[in-house]
């Protein structure tokens, strides 16, 4: 298993639906956390890059109603 964060800045606040859809995001095998920084609109996630690749996680975001943008850069 090797462990990764990746960090989106997002647009427009999530809605309670995508909450909601954002909680089936959290079940999916391999994502361990998602957090949010709602001052930074700033979306953590950190999950198993030994199942999945940062777009796939992107794309889990998106497909959850998530407005992400830009890709942080972790130090």
């Amino acid at each position: 298993m090797t462990q990764m964060e990746v960090a989106y800045r997002y647009g427009t606040p999530p809605a309670e639906a995508a909450m909601r859809a954002l909680d089936s995001v959290r079940e999916v095998y391999g994502v361990r956390r998602i957090s949010f920084s709602a001052k930074e609109k700033i979306v953590r996630v950190e999950f198993d890059a030994s199942r999945f690749k940062e777009p796939v996680i992107a794309g889990l975001l998106r497909r959850a109603g998530l407005d992400i943008g830009e890709k942080m850069v972790l130090a």
